[in-house]
């Protein structure tokens, strides 16, 4: 099957308040697998006239702010809220996603959270549900490295790429980076799915 790994970074939690500004997608197909670094990847740094965050938010994405701000206005991966998702709509096309009988593209999304915060986040954004739309069904890789027996709630993105054994456990935040990794972590479940590593009754 083919997926679209979906990340965001965000000026805050409050999708009604708070903005995107930076949108990366990775696709990945589970039957023609390629290294990492040649996956299609769309990436779009998202201008606002002006933000609206939280001090935590706003720090945590003081490397984008800059970029943002030093950035020509005709810079390529440089767009505004409502030119992201045409944009995005218009990748996936190059990328063999077609469109469904009301014209809109609709992808399965894979994403730490993706359920719960960014897709209340890309609902907000001008064009979703018209030209872009998520399939039912959500890829959170969180599920698939649960303790069933120790965890109290889903593992972060940090705790799961620690029990996947990476060299690197800390989060990144930065959209690329972030989308790459829920591939990675998702990677191992292809050949034997967790379905297959149930034992049969009995033993």
């Amino acid at each position: 099957m083919r997926y679209v790994s979906l990340d965001l970074e965000m000026t805050g939690n409050q999708p009604e308040r708070h903005q995107v500004i930076e949108l990366a997608a990775v696709v990945e197909d589970t039957k023609r697998l390629r290294p990492l670094d040649e996956l299609p990847t769309f990436r779009r740094a998202v201008r606002h006239a002006e933000y609206i965050g939280t001090a935590g938010a706003l720090a945590l994405n003081a490397r984008l702010l800059q970029e943002l701000a030093d950035a020509p206005a005709d810079q390529p991966d440089i767009c505004s809220a409502a030119e992201l998702l045409p944009q995005l709509r218009a990748w996936l096309l190059t990328q063999g996603f077609k469109p469904d009988k009301k014209d809109r593209v609709a992808v399965t999304l894979a994403g730490k959270n993706i359920g719960s915060f960014d897709l209340l986040f890309l609902r907000q954004l001008p064009g979703w549900g018209t030209l872009v739309r998520a399939e039912p069904a959500l890829l959170d890789p969180a599920a698939f490295y649960l303790n069933w027996r120790k965890d109290s709630r889903l593992p972060t993105m940090s705790i799961c790429k620690a029990r996947a054994r990476f060299e690197d456990q800390t989060v990144a935040h930065e959209a690329v980076a972030d989308a790459l990794d829920v591939i990675r972590l998702l990677r191992p479940f292809y050949a034997l799915p967790v379905y297959q590593q149930v034992p049969p009754r009995g033993e």
